[in-house]
């Protein structure tokens, strides 16, 4: 028992080997809260007090609660930039509209061309009329 500079007991922090660790994180696998006999039952099989193993499941339950709050904000951020990525994909799409249409054999070629040449790299290399002076194969 160690004692303060005032006489009075000092709270010293237990240290727990790591077989009473590992049958710690074995149960709390199982289950994350442990009823009172279950608790009891741990405590004498791990020679520890009740008190230790209620005080070692609170803090496990914090950590866990803890790190799952982080995992779930990281597949809702990653959820969230596939909605985007997936949202500019259907925005591009509606700029795309007047490519997946048919085409209207009366729309002037200029159209034509610009819609070739915005969906295809290099221009799309089509040309609808052959160069003035060159006959038509």
């Amino acid at each position: 028992i160690l004692l303060d500079k005032d006489g009075k007991r000092k709270h010293t922090r237990p240290t727990f080997s790591g077989q009473q660790i590992f049958a710690l994180e074995k149960t709390f696998e199982q289950t994350k809260y442990l009823a009172g006999p279950e608790r009891a039952r741990l405590a004498y099989s791990l020679g520890m007090t009740e008190s230790q193993v209620k005080g070692w499941c609170q803090n496990r339950r914090t950590k866990w609660r803890k790190k799952h709050a982080a995992e779930m904000a990281t597949a809702k951020k990653k959820q969230d930039s596939e909605t985007e990525r997936l949202k500019g994909a259907s925005e591009n799409e509606e700029e795309d509209d007047d490519y997946n249409k048919p085409l209207d054999p009366n729309s002037d070629d200029e159209k034509i061309t610009q819609l070739l040449k915005k969906h295809k790299p290099g221009g799309g290399g089509l040309l609808l009329h052959p160069p003035e002076g060159e006959a038509s194969a």
